[in-house]
């Protein structure tokens, strides 16, 4: 029989929608019931949490927007809550501001403020930026609008300037979260010897358009290499978030929330945080997913250090070419 603590943890977590929380919480059950003797009812509940997530899918549709913008921006309803995000205090507290103006948003204007609401992230692939609009989609209760800069991008003179002034008319009008991944497509910086002069053309137009929107809409532009940005679009953003690879405990963290509980006993952690010290949040990710599909075809309920050891070896050893 699952404990009181376990049955209030499983009610918090379903009440707030925090769906990794009630998965690892109803696995300690069925662990307290294997423990118990109670082998098939573990069993079942096993089971039970198996089937859902792998029917769980992306709710990725294209928005009905006009005939000329099909395509170029998909809308995604995020399931995921602030819980999967393993960053740094600092990080974690900045974007907790983002949710917080938002929902206080009247009280704000009532001052003559306005709420954060255009951000740039900036940092290494993987290391959570496009995971932190996902995030702010889910605990604003928002779409994220997804906008697709190699459909915005187009080799005829003005055709990408008039795209991008339809994309900011959407944002006046369809109440979202809009997400420009891989922003220095456009927001190059303008003296770049290699630049021509459309793209200076359509980051004028970006720079006008992002400082004459007044919309409730979060537009969010995230970019690997900050310093390919123009100086001018610095100052157009409300709040500009720098993510890195995660530290020692942040890598704890997320390979602990990752593994759940096939991680085995006398885990080897300091060789464990030491292989992945140079690796993303995604890489890890990535590792540790690995890991759990070998045990699981193996027919091992418990990944050992060295299985997780050998996963982060090959994701080190792809990346030899950086």
């Amino acid at each position: 029989m699952a404990t009181a603590a376990q049955i209030k943890s499983l009610i918090r977590s379903y009440s707030s929608e925090d769906k990794e929380r009630f998965y690892t919480i109803a696995l300690q059950v069925a662990s307290h019931e294997a423990r118990q003797g109670h082998a098939t009812l573990a069993h079942e509940i096993r089971e039970l949490i198996d089937n859902e997530r792998r029917t769980e899918i992306k709710h990725l549709k294209v928005v009905p927007f006009p005939k000329d913008l099909k395509g170029l921006l998909i809308t995604e309803e995020s399931e995921i809550p602030m819980s999967s995000l393993v960053l740094s205090t600092s990080l974690e507290q900045r974007i907790q501001r983002i949710i917080h103006e938002y929902r206080q948003q009247n009280k704000l204007k009532s001052h003559g403020l306005i709420h954060r609401r255009k951000i740039l992230l900036a940092g290494p692939p993987g290391t959570g930026k496009t995971l932190t609009a996902k995030v702010l989609a889910h605990e604003l209760h928002l779409p994220l609008h997804i906008i697709q800069i190699d459909r915005l991008v187009t080799k005829f003179m003005g055709e990408t300037s008039a795209k991008l002034r339809q994309v900011f008319n959407l944002i006046q009008q369809e109440h979202g979260i809009y997400l420009f991944d891989e922003f220095d497509a456009i927001g190059g910086e303008r003296t770049s010897d290699n630049d021509v002069g459309e793209m200076r053309r359509v980051l004028n137009a970006f720079l006008q358009f992002i400082e004459q929107d007044h919309s409730d809409s979060l537009i969010i532009a995230a970019t690997n290499n900050p310093k390919l940005l123009d100086h001018a679009l610095f100052r157009r953003f409300d709040d500009v978030l720098n993510y890195q690879t995660p530290e020692e405990n942040e890598r704890k963290h997320l390979i602990e929330n990752i593994l759940g509980t096939f991680k085995g006993p006398r885990f080897a952690w300091k060789k464990i945080l030491s292989a992945s010290d140079n690796l993303s949040h995604s890489e890890i990710d990535h590792a540790c997913r690995d890991a759990i599909k070998t045990a699981i075809l193996s027919d091992n309920k418990k990944i050992n250090a060295s299985q997780l050891l050998d996963s982060i070896e090959q994701r080190n050893n792809a990346y030899l070419v950086r």
